[in-house]
């Protein structure tokens, strides 16, 4: 299986960015949820320090995947501390509930 998950954490305001510039690349789909929490960048303002990002999550072949993770950093880099991480990640099986099938990479996804 040849599979990988890229995982972004980024700044909200730069997530039309970077969906638009998947789209651009034709990556199928996508999965973005909101997650709060704190690394590099704290909000000192606040009590809790937590601040609010955009995860998004993509299943796709090995041979996308640095592609797909260029082009998260190049949309969504501000130079700024706070911009994010973007993770490449195995991914041993996917499977494709409606089919009960197991999904076999392609040069397209």
């Amino acid at each position: 299986m040849d599979f990988r998950k890229v995982n972004a954490i980024i700044r909200s305001d730069a997530l039309e960015k970077v969906e638009q510039r998947l789209h651009e690349l034709g990556v199928p789909g996508i999965s973005v949820t909101r997650v709060k929490g704190y690394g590099e960048y704290k909000n000192f303002y606040t009590n809790d320090w937590i601040t609010t990002h955009a995860r998004v999550e993509i299943f796709t072949s090995a041979k996308r995947a640095d592609e797909i993770a260029q082009a998260i950093m190049d949309a969504a880099c501000s130079g700024t501390s706070g911009d994010g991480i973007v993770a490449v990640l195995p991914v041993e099986k996917v499977y494709k509930i409606r089919h009960r099938a197991e999904v076999l990479p392609d040069e397209s996804t």
